[in-house]
């Protein structure tokens, strides 16, 4: 007997799941309710289409609902709303076109995905305000941007979103402030990392206003975003980006289990409270696989792993979603900035130990033209190395080593497996030594204890007077600044200066990016000294002062100066 199965929503979760469960059953019925007009189309690429980079508004529509219901033999129903569940009776209720009605279900697939967060404050409702979360939304504000050219921008919210939008807004000319309540953009990173970003947009002429929350939004005949602060940023546009919630009424109306983040609560096969009911994508909370709990992860990969997993198991397969890491990348004009796994600010909240590491590495060889350099950092576990996140920022090539990365985490590889792994290489791609590779090395060398290392923000936890700073870099480094109070001896010179050094004392050491401190610690170490190394050195140390980059570029080696790229 052929199952019947409706499903609420289209986009990634919904259109996947339908089209998944028609190629493994070709006699179910299957109806699919969308309330908007479209069934399938690229959110993610809708703030590329505000500016013109992406040209033709047709070239959002991923799948057009004539298109789908032919091949697929589909009942696809837009600007239907599933208002109700009647789980006694497996009904749904539908509005559509001022009238309701119900159909019944074998099996029901919610896929609602989440909502924009709009702030509980005066003047939200004015003209002007904007969120981007569908095709609707996104013609609104291309009409707006094309007819009235908005010389200013304010972007609420610096997550992916604000940030694309920012850029994309610079792009079509308008003045464009960030302002986000945290105390930085891009919650994925760690404050350093963010730092690097949020530096990449000062440079391309954003203003970013941090630690502020919008308390009202005034003006007359422009608008005025009233911050905690006191100050006021006016602007002609403002766009709401301070995140998203899981749209879960449908399924708390219904008496389904509801998370305590907010989302629907489902098993490893992905079904609901009832067992017939299942629910996927933005709505749903899912394992993390780092830390093992409930978590929201907005994403659209595991939206679309969900979607073949809820057709298998309708279809009879029993296939587990075993849960996700949040992998996400953003570019930010000329850089490109991403993460997987968990951050240091997730583990310390989870109250999971982890040790931290930082390497520069270019983005290929030297020696070949246009190298630019990426941070990597890498958080794992003290006990074995097992790799607990990454994030990266740098321009070329982030996104490859990000998925290495990500393959690694998902795989529970450990830093020893990064340094035996086999990447591609030839100059024009990469080096022999892969940026993935000196991330293990230089993790793996820390936990079999060859270096010590320390980070900038631990000296704060150091008596004064107690350790000398050793800067190990060139003159020529030395020259375009250092940090105060440090000591200068370049790595080559230091063995015939080891007598200048005090030995009762702790020599703290930093070079540019770590490599050329790593080895004066092992010439101190073995003179006798009591050692340690800055991992990231002054690059990571100007990075948190919105300086990354401003120092004199070495090549990989730290032997020759290079050309600023």
């Amino acid at each position: 007997m052929s199952k019947k199965v409706l499903i609420v929503g289209g986009v990634a979760g919904g259109a996947g799941t339908a089209a998944r469960l028609r190629r493994l059953d070709e006699t179910a019925e299957i109806i699919m309710f969308e309330r908007g007009d479209y069934i399938s189309f690229a959110n993610c690429g809708l703030p590329y289409y505000i500016s013109g980079l992406i040209n033709e508004r047709d070239k959002l529509l991923v799948q057009t609902k004539e298109a789908m219901e032919k091949r697929f033999n589909i009942d696809i129903r837009v600007r239907s709303e599933v208002i109700a569940i009647h789980r006694n009776k497996r009904e749904v209720e539908v509005a559509s076109g001022g009238q309701t009605y119900r159909e019944n279900y074998d099996y029901l697939v919610l896929s609602p995905g989440a909502s924009p967060i709009i702030l509980p404050i005066p003047g939200i409702d004015r003209e002007g305000i904007y969120t981007l979360r569908n095709m609707a939304d996104v013609d609104r504000l291309k009409a707006l941007v094309t007819k009235n050219k908005p010389r200013r921008a304010a972007v609420i919210g610096g997550g992916y979103i604000g940030i694309e939008m920012a850029e994309n807004l610079k792009h079509l000319g308008s003045d464009v402030t960030i302002v986000e309540a945290a105390e930085q953009i891009m919650g994925p990173l760690d404050v350093e990392m963010a730092r690097v970003v949020e530096k990449a947009l000062m440079d391309k002429g954003i203003e970013i206003i941090l630690n502020n929350e919008v308390r009202s939004l005034d003006g007359q005949g422009h608008i005025e975003v009233v911050l905690s602060s006191g100050r006021k940023v006016e602007a002609d546009i403002v766009l709401l980006a301070v995140g998203v919630k899981p749209e879960n009424e449908l399924a708390r109306d219904a008496g389904l289990a509801i998370g305590g983040r907010g989302g629907i609560r489902v098993d490893d096969c992905l079904r609901t409270s009832d067992p017939y009911i299942y629910a996927l994508g933005d709505a749903i909370e899912v394992k993390d696989i780092i830390n093992g709990q409930s978590a929201l992860m907005p994403l659209a990969g595991p939206a679309n792993k969900q979607a073949r997993i809820v057709a298998d198991n309708i279809a009879g397969r029993k296939v587990e979603f075993k849960g996700s890491q949040g992998t996400s990348i953003v570019k930010v004009f000329d850089h490109t900035a991403a993460a997987t796994g968990n951050n240091e600010k997730t583990l310390q909240l989870k109250g999971i130990p982890y040790v931290k590491s930082y390497t520069i590495s270019p983005s290929h060889a030297t020696y070949y033209p246009g190298a630019i350099p990426m941070i990597v950092k890498i958080v794992f576990s003290p006990e074995d190395g097992t790799l607990f996140g990454a994030q990266i920022v740098g321009r070329d090539g982030v996104d490859k080593r990000i998925d290495v990365l990500a393959m690694a985490i998902r795989m529970g590889l450990t830093v020893y497996n990064l340094e035996e792994l086999e990447l591609a290489y030839a100059p024009p791609y990469s080096s022999a030594k892969d940026p993935v590779n000196m991330a293990g090395f230089t993790a793996a060398n820390i936990l079999k204890g060859d270096v010590r290392v320390m980070h900038w923000e631990d000296l704060d936890s150091l008596a004064a007077g107690g350790y000398i700073l050793l800067d190990v870099r060139t003159d020529e480094e030395r020259q375009e600044g250092y940090v105060e109070s440090s000591v200068h001896i370049p790595v080559d010179s230091l063995r015939e200066r080891l007598n200048e050094l005090p030995r009762d004392k702790k020599i703290i050491i930093y070079c540019k990016i770590g490599l050329r401190g790593y080895i004066a610690y092992r010439i101190l170490l073995q003179n006798g000294f009591d050692a340690v190394n800055i991992s990231g050195g002054y690059d990571i140390y100007q990075a948190l002062r919105y300086q990354y980059g401003e120092a004199v570029n070495m090549n990989e080696q730290m032997t020759r100066q290079e050309k600023h790229q």
